[in-house]
Parts: structure tokens; C-alpha cells; sequence
């Protein structure tokens, strides 16, 4: 092989290399902004003489158009527009309900989900969708998104060598080797891989990501590991308490079909017990308790609203059983779907005069009354330590006063719009959910994906197919779309393009691959395939990973053929490795999930370091036990 000689053009190009990192782990200004001035330097320095390949002047900017940033921008829609429909809510409270609340038993699950869709969905867009799931998780659960989002992340990645088509390189790879073979004898020629091919050596990385966050995620992970069980209703209890004197939480009990409650009606049962029931689960479906005269029918749950003592002795005298945790109430009391609010009614209220029972309070407005606060005092049903229980659904309403009461969060914003009520409550989600919209949403993905899977469409084009027709339907308004998309993300993977094309097309590439490869000529087979495996992961850190396999593959057929070892294997090395991208967030999903969670670069040095050891012994192991 021709050694190539060191160009100016090389030098400017590793010292911009050399710079880039640096900015990138110093974080003296924004990565994105650092991105986006290592593009505009390209640009300047490709006008010196001597130096117009650095860059092509006249398609600089194409990265903004690249297959990869399109695909982004528009998963980045699609997860948006499942998201408008409540379906994230769905998943987020199927994985609690299964996988419970704790991070030891959340992780695996969620990266675990990850990590087997995107062996079928482009890495990047399986970390897309899962992003607004993983939200809503660590909201209810009070686990830091920091402590989630990198394993979620690093097992999208791992997830993509599960099969032949979970990451552009592998899906290049046999395209490659048919290219090879032209110029390999009849019987050395290489056989192509299958769809299931290399699924062992995926499984193995992904089951390893997984141990490695369980078994070392509190030393290596940002964010303390504190677990706050936000679906017990201890965060109403708590607010409640500090803001209003009320020491009541929300229990969920069984009424069996013996009860003396049978036929009882809601408010008198309220008042003799100093309780709240504030919702039913009855025939399947949970629903707030509409009317108080309504009376209880059974088998049904209840979600009260009491001193835990007193629900005791209610549940006790009534023959109910008192669950230890919220089942199936956990849902319709997680923070993301209602809570607490306070609302004001003003002087010119209409309802002014009248008392919830008039009004019809819960079936009218969604408000299921807490507590009423007037000028000094607190009325409630619930007894505190300042007064008695007071029936404050017979209460008539007066100008100024507070009340406290539960809502879901879209009814609350209605609310927002009704003169009668002034909204004192801001810190909520402030959106409308769309459920009625479900169908078109789920209709525009499958399209989508059955285009990714069927196809030989363009990614981006299949991913844009369900984006727009999300904009067509109305699931999502494009207003909505634009706030939808990380700019920031898109910014800094657009920006970089053109240095990973400066690195290939001056040759630096091919040149500081010779240098590496001439150091270890002479060394065992193994070794070479090490030294393919290493070179691999670097370039993956500096150029897409589908221009380091390009270049790569035939470099490391032809090593194989020298030194007597299997081209297949070493090519195969050559694609699984160019997925070794943990370090530094380059990589379109480490990009994706670095803002959401608030990762430093550093975070990605600490943890992808040794994440980058654990995949190259395992895939070098699982690829020579294999194959």
C-alpha cells in the first residue's frame, strides 16, 4: 500500500479536528454555537490558497438539507404528534404499572424497549419517540431525566446492530462487500450477512449497556438517584399540608359487593367519615365522581382524599379493603395528567351566591372541591387541627374566595378562558391533548414505518410522509411542529457535516488510517482486528458513521486477505464498531438527548468511556464466538 504524503490541507484539518474537541469538552461557549463556528472557520479557510478542499464553498450549508438532519427534524414532529394524543401518556403509565417506580426496575425496561425498536427504527428515531416517555416517567417518578435519558440513549445506539437494517452502516455493509468480492479470488469471495446476522452480537451490547447502568449507573450517571414516588399521592398530601393545613392523602380502596356502602350516597358518606371521594373505578372505567347524590355500586374502587387513620377505620367498619399504593388510580393522579390548582372567583362571578351542589361543580367545571379558603380560614370536608369538617359542597360561594381544589390539566386550561374563575395556578402543562386525534396519529406513524421497513424510500422522505400528514390532520398545528423541533440539536449536527466531509475528502481520513495500520503490520490477526475495531470507534467520533465504514471496509478487507484472517469478519468489525459512539455527543442520538436532560460533554466523557471499553471487548468477543 502507497503511503500518502502529509498535506497542508491535512494539517488544517487535524489542528481544526484538535479544536473542535476542545471546545467540545471545555464548553467554553454552547456546543451548538462551537458547531456552528467550526463550520464558518471551514468555510473562510477553504478561500486561502492552497486550502480550497477543505470545504466545498457551494455546498456547505447542505447539511441542514442531509438525509440525517431531515430525518430528525421530522421524528422530532411524529414523536410530537404522539405525544398531542395522550398515546406517551399511555406508555409512560404501562411501564410504571409493570416495571414499577424505581430506577433499578424503570431503566431496563425503557432502555430495554429502546434498544429492540431500533433494531427495526433508525436509532435516532426510536430515542425521538421514547424522549416525551422518559419525561413523563422521571415526573412521576422523581427520577432525574439525566439518570434516564443516557441509558435510553446509549441503548438506541446499541439497539441499531441487532440486525442488518438498525444502522446505516450495517445496512451499507453488504453493498460493500459485493463491491469487495469483484477483486477477491472465487473461493475467498465473502458471503453476505442476513437480516438476523449479527442479532447475538446486538443482543450482547444492548444486555451489557443495560448491566452497566444498572451495576454502575450511580457512580458514572449525573443527577442524584433519589426516588420520589410522585403517583402515591404524596405530592398532593404535601401541598395540602404546607399550604393549607390539610394532612389528608389520596388512598385507593376496594368496595366489594357485600359493603354496607351499597346505595349509599356520596355526600352523606363524606360527611359521616371526614372523607373525600374524589373518584370511582367502576365496570373498568376510572372517572371523577360527577354528582355527590350519586350512589355506590359495587365491585368498584375508590380514590379518597383523608387522614390515613380515618380512611383505616372507614375502610375497617365497611368491610373495604385499603390498598397499600395507588393501582388504578396512579394514572388519573399523576402529575402529568391533574393536579392541584387554586382558583379565584372575582366580584362579577355568576357563580358568586351559589354552592357546588348548585352548580354541579365537578360534572360542570372538572373541580373536585378540596377546600375552601376565606380570608383567614380554611373550609374542608377533611378535619384538621384548626377546625371541624365543614360541608363545603353546601357552601355558598362568596367574591374572593380561594378554592383548592383537583383538576386535569386540560380542563383547567378551559377554565382559563370562563370569566367566572381566575386561574391562580401557572405551573402546569399548559396544553390541550388531542385524543380524538389518536387514530390519524397511529394511521401517519405505521405509514411511516412501513415505509422504513418495506421500502426503499429515503428515510427522511418516509419520516416527513407521517409528519405532514400529522399536519394535514390537525394532530399537530405546524406552529406546534416548529416548537416541536430541537433547533439546538438540528444546529449542531448540520454544522458538523462539513468538517466529518473535510476529514474524508482531504485525504486526512485514509492518512491517519495508513499510519495506525503501519504500526500494527506484522501483528497478530487478532490485534489488526482490534486496531480495525479502535479505528473505527475514533472516526466515528469525527466523521458520519457511514464515511468511516466506507473508507474503512476496503481497508480492512484488504488487511484481512494479508495477514490470513476472515475479510467478512473484519468488515463486519469495521460496521458494528462505527456504532462505538459514546464519548462526545457527535452522534445524532447523543445530540438528540443532550439538552432535555441537561448532559455536559464531560457527562458523555465519564460514562462513554467506559461504555466504549465494554463495546469493543463484547463485540469483538461476540463477533469471533459467532462467526
Amino acid at each position: 500500500m502507497d503511503q500518502m504524503a502529509f498535506t497542508l490541507e491535512m494539517g488544517v484539518v487535524v489542528a481544526m479536528l484538535g479544536f473542535t474537541v476542545m471546545l467540545f469538552v471545555t464548553e467554553v461557549i454552547r456546543i451548538d454555537l462551537a458547531a456552528i463556528l467550526v463550520l464558518v472557520m471551514l468555510g473562510i479557510l477553504s478561500y486561502l490558497p492552497g486550502l480550497d478542499r477543505i470545504a466545498d464553498v457551494g455546498r456547505l450549508f447542505d447539511g441542514f438539507a442531509s438525509n440525517a438532519v431531515i430525518s430528525i427534524i421530522a421524528v422530532m414532529i411524529v414523536g410530537a404528534g404522539l405525544d398531542k394524543t395522550g398515546i406517551m401518556n399511555k406508555a409512560a403509565a404501562t411501564i410504571l404499572k409493570h416495571g414499577g417506580t424505581t430506577e433499578a426496575r424503570v431503566l431496563p425496561i425503557v432502555s430495554g424497549t429502546v434498544g429492540v425498536i431500533s433494531s427495526f427504527l433508525q436509532n435516532v428515531g426510536a430515542a425521538a419517540l421514547f424522549l416525551p416517555v422518559v419525561s413523563r416517567i422521571s415526573v412521576r417518578t422523581g427520577i432525574p431525566l439525566s439518570r434516564l435519558l443516557m441509558p435510553m440513549g446509549f441503548c438506541a445506539i446499541l439497539g441499531g446492530t441487532m440486525t442488518m437494517v438498525g444502522s446505516s452502516p450495517l445496512i451499507l455493509l453488504n453493498d460493500l462487500i459485493l463491491t469487495a468480492n469483484s477483486g477477491l479470488p472465487e473461493g475467498g469471495q465473502m458471503p453476505i450477512f442476513s437480516l438476523f446476522s449479527v442479532t447475538p452480537v446486538g443482543l450482547a451490547l444492548v444486555v451489557t449497556g443495560i448491566g452497566y447502568f444498572l451495576l454502575l449507573g450511580r457512580w458514572v450517571l449525573p443527577g442524584k438517584g433519589h426516588v420520589y414516588d410522585a403517583s402515591s399521592g404524596q405530592a398532593l398530601s404535601e401541598y395540602l399540608q404546607r399550604v393549607y393545613g390539610l394532612t389528608a392523602s389520596v388512598f385507593e380502596v376496594d368496595v366489594p359487593r357485600q359493603s354496607p356502602l351499597i346505595g349509599k350516597q356520596l355526600a352523606d358518606i363524606n360527611l359521616e367519615n371526614n372523607l373525600y371521594i374524589i373518584s370511582t373505578f367502576y365496570r373498568g372505567k376510572v372517572s371523577m365522581v360527577q354528582v355527590l347524590t350519586a350512589e355506590i355500586e359495587a365491585p368498584c374502587r375508590l380514590a379518597i382524599i383523608g387522614e390515613k387513620s380515618d380512611v383505616s377505620a372507614f375502610a375497617e367498619g365497611n368491610g373495604l379493603r385499603l390498598r397499600s399504593e395507588l393501582d388504578v388510580f396512579a394514572e388519573e393522579f399523576a402529575p402529568t395528567n391533574a393536579g392541584i390548582a387554586e382558583v379565584v372567583i372575582p366580584p362579577d362571578s355568576n357563580i358568586v351566591g351559589k354552592s357546588p351542589r348548585d352548580l354541579l361543580l365537578r360534572k360542570t367545571y372538572g373541580l373536585s372541591l378540596l377546600a375552601i379558603h376565606r380570608g383567614e380560614e380554611t373550609l374542608s370536608h377533611v378535619e384538621t387541627e384548626d377546625h371541624k369538617p365543614t360541608p363545603i359542597g353546601l357552601e355558598k360561594f362568596r367574591a374572593g374566595d380561594m378554592l383548592v381544589a383537583h383538576v386535569k390539566w386540560d380542563r383547567l386550561m378551559r377554565l382559563k378562558q370562563d370569566r367566572d374563575f381566575v386561574v391562580v395556578t401557572s405551573d402546569f402543562p399548559q396544553e390541550e391533548l388531542r385524543p380524538h386525534k389518536v387514530g390519524w396519529a397511529l394511521a401517519f406513524f405505521v405509514v411511516s414505518l412501513s415505509m422504513i421497513l418495506f421500502t426503499d424510500v429515503r428515510l427522511s422522505l418516509c419520516l416527513l410522509t407521517g409528519a405532514v400528514g400529522m399536519l394535514l390532520t390537525k394532530v399537530l398545528s405546524i406552529d406546534e411542529a416548529y416548537k416541536a423541533v430541537g433547533w439546538n440539536t438540528v444546529f449542531l449536527l448540520a454544522s458538523l457535516i462539513p468538517l466529518g466531509q473535510a476529514v474524508q475528502n482531504t485525504g486526512t481520513a485514509e492518512w491517519i488510517a495508513q499510519q495506525i495500520l503501519t504500526a500494527l503490520d506484522g501483528w497478530p490477526v487478532w490485534s489488526l482486528q482490534t486496531g480495525m475495531a479502535v479505528l473505527a470507534t475514533v472516526f466515528s467520533l469525527i466523521m458520519s458513521n457511514v464515511g468511516a465504514t466506507v473508507l474503512l471496509v476496503p481497508l480492512a478487507v484488504s488487511i484481512a486477505v494479508a495477514a490470513g484472517g476472515n475479510p467478512a469478519v473484519f468488515a463486519l468489525t469495521v460496521a458494528i464498531s462505527t456504532s462505538n459512539s459514546f464519548i462526545i455527543p457527535t452522534h445524532q442520538v447523543n445530540a438528540l438527548i443532550m439538552g432535555p436532560a441537561g448532559y455536559k460533554v464531560v457527562d458523555f466523557v465519564k460514562s462513554g468511556g467506559i461504555m466504549t471499553v465494554l463495546f469493543l471487548i463484547v463485540s469483538l468477543g461476540m463477533i469471533n464466538l459467532v462467526f
